[in-house]
């Protein structure tokens, strides 16, 4: 009997440090390099993220959300480089990409669209104040914006920013490594789930699909970088622009049979209901 419980106990105790450790791992923050200049930042408190090694500077895409997220993800960097932090783009202004802001040198330049600015002092989604509108927070908000496209060169290093259009917000950036032929572009896909628009941020459904489309015939990307996701395809891209239209499509035949939107909610997986309900209100606003 004693050897069963001490058996038992065993099991337990590794059985929790395994949880522990799984734990650990998922908070630990690590980089994916894509080339011998790009990494893909995972892991820690917040969505994926990218360093960018110029020549002569660093730049950071996406912050995340926390001092520890950011202050693992400086130190990562700073085992593989000692250029200076140059700059960092915000894909867009949602808190899982932009939060970490504020834990970054004041001297690196912030770059986002203009729209994306905008939306850092828009109310959060159940109405309350944004956090940026204090004025200690004000260091940490882009400084540099952009319309419609913006080179940047570290040296003799080149990259692209551009904006395609309205999304899953109106301020979704998409930064460009022409080389590596490797966008990244922020929450703009969600592969393996229903797309997230923002509509209390202006994002659309409809909108997407275009912008999408304008994205895929400009860039000459052969992987697309995304905040919650692995590198994907163009394949995947467009896979998911199907999935898109193909749902507002049903939405619309649905909405045509005047069937509510409950029900119209019931006739998709669970996890698409809030997407259900952006197309919806769409497709009713412009009847």
């Amino acid at each position: 009997m004693k050897k069963r419980t001490f058996l038992i106990l065993i099991l337990l105790i590794a059985g929790l440090n395994g949880r522990i450790f799984a734990q650990r791992d998922q908070t630990e923050i690590t980089l994916q390099k894509l080339s011998e200049r790009l990494s893909l930042v995972q892991g820690g408190r917040g969505a994926n993220g990218g360093v960018y090694i110029g020549d002569n500077g660093v730049l950071v895409i996406d912050t995340k959300m926390t001092r520890e997220a950011v202050e693992q993800t400086l130190s990562a960097i700073g085992a593989i480089t000692d250029l200076p932090l140059q700059y960092l783009v915000n894909t867009h202004s949602d808190g899982d990409h932009v939060n970490g802001n504020q834990f970054f040198p004041e001297s690196v330049s912030i770059i986002a669209h203009e729209n994306c600015r905008k939306e850092f002092f828009h109310p959060a989604r159940d109405g309350s104040p944004s956090q940026w509108l204090k004025p200690e927070m004000s260091p940490f908000i882009p400084s540099v914006t952009f319309k419609e496209k913006l080179t940047l060169y570290l040296g003799n290093s080149r990259l692209e920013l551009w904006y395609f259009g309205i999304g899953h917000t109106t301020g979704d950036a998409v930064v460009y490594f022409p080389d590596e032929r490797i966008a990244f572009i922020g929450d703009m896909i969600f592969a393996n789930r229903p797309q997230l628009i923002h509509a209390y941020k202006g994002g659309s459904s409809f909108d997407y699909v275009e912008t999408q489309k304008k994205m895929l015939n400009t860039l000459d990307a052969r992987l697309y970088c995304s905040g919650h996701a692995d590198p994907v395809t163009r394949e995947t891209v467009r896979s998911h622009i199907e999935n898109m239209e193909q749902m507002q499509t049903r939405i619309a035949e649905l909405i045509k049979q005047n069937q509510t939107l409950d029900i119209i909610r019931s006739a998709f997986e669970e996890n698409a209901s809030r997407l259900v309900e952006v197309i919806y209100n769409e497709i009713k606003a412009a009847e």
